[in-house]
């Protein structure tokens, strides 16, 4: 496969942006919303209603650690089916049924 010059500074663009998630702590706006998927509007509304961890430090910039963003996303998990069927199973077999 050949590559023009500007595929490669395409790619090694595109690796440089992926490698400030593994090494960076502490990510700017930007870059938390680019790590979480998500438009930068939106990641600044769940900062206003307090409802993501973030800090500023000047009053003014917002900065997020990186390994909070992944707590908060997965913070809230939804069960499969099968845990659901499971914990149906566990709840039944406690309750003693009485057949009149």
């Amino acid at each position: 496969m050949n590559l023009t010059p500007n595929d490669e500074i395409e790619i090694m663009s595109k690796a440089k942006e992926d490698i400030v998630y593994i090494f960076k702590e502490v990510l700017t706006a930007d870059e938390a919303a680019q790590y979480m998927g998500v438009k930068k509007s939106y990641l600044y509304k769940l900062t206003m209603r307090r409802q993501i961890p973030h800090y500023k430090p000047r009053g003014k910039m917002c900065y997020f650690k990186r390994a909070e963003l992944e707590k908060w996303l997965t913070s809230c998990p939804v069960p499969t089916e099968e845990e659901i069927a499971d914990r149906a199973d566990k709840y039944l077999a406690g309750r003693k049924i009485i057949i009149v």
